[in-house]
């Protein structure tokens, strides 16, 4: 994927961190000499609407857009924006999905109803699907808000460069705000790391 264009596909809860985690990993594709295009659609998000970013980067892109069946990687901030969001994914792409189930305004005005088995549901699908409980492993860690530095984690080793690199904008980001913060940071960004390792083997 180094010399073609890499398409991830990020969709959440508002909230969640969804659109951070997007700016980090565009960042870090920016430090690695690629060019860059991003877009977000955000649905009464500090409601905890839907959210969805797509990010693609290579040696030339021409639009944000990533159409369906052609993302490489599909990173689900929750189970069942991560379903609905399944047909984005190319032939032979990856799901890396937090297993945390949020319920979105619309489900609660019943426009909509919330999937079973969201991740069950893919795997039966035939996508090839890893999930996590991302806010179990920042929960250990003492902040909730770490779950989307775990989730880079999780992706951090399906990247065209190093995952390194992934972290620097990390500390880069937090730097600011104290040292304290950029420790859990790293903590969080090395134990999803670790769970996605678990998680192939």
């Amino acid at each position: 994927m180094t010399k073609a264009i890499t398409n991830i596909l990020v969709c959440g809860i508002g909230g969640q961190g969804v659109m951070t985690a997007t700016e980090i990993l565009a960042e870090a594709a920016i430090a690695e000499g690629h060019d860059v295009k991003k877009t977000e659609v955000a649905g009464m998000s500090q409601r905890g609407g839907v959210v969805t970013s797509h990010l693609r980067f290579g040696p030339h892109v021409l639009s944000p857009q990533i159409a369906p069946g052609t993302a490489h990687i599909l990173l689900g901030f929750e189970a069942a924006e991560a379903l609905r969001w399944m047909g984005h994914l190319r032939s032979g792409g990856l799901a890396l999905v937090n297993a945390v189930r949020l319920v979105p305004p619309i489900v609660e005005l019943g426009l909509f109803s919330y999937p079973d088995d969201p991740i069950g549901s893919m795997h039966k699908s035939g996508i090839n699907t890893l999930s996590f409980d991302a806010a179990s492993i920042a929960g250990s860690f003492g902040d909730l808000r770490l779950g989307n530095t775990v989730m880079l984690g999780v992706i951090a080793d399906q990247l065209p460069f190093s995952a390194e690199v992934l972290l620097a904008c990390i500390v880069k980001r937090f730097a600011r705000k104290g040292e304290k913060l950029v420790e859990m940071n790293r903590k969080a960004f090395a134990a999803g790391r670790t769970a996605a390792a678990q998680a192939h083997s």
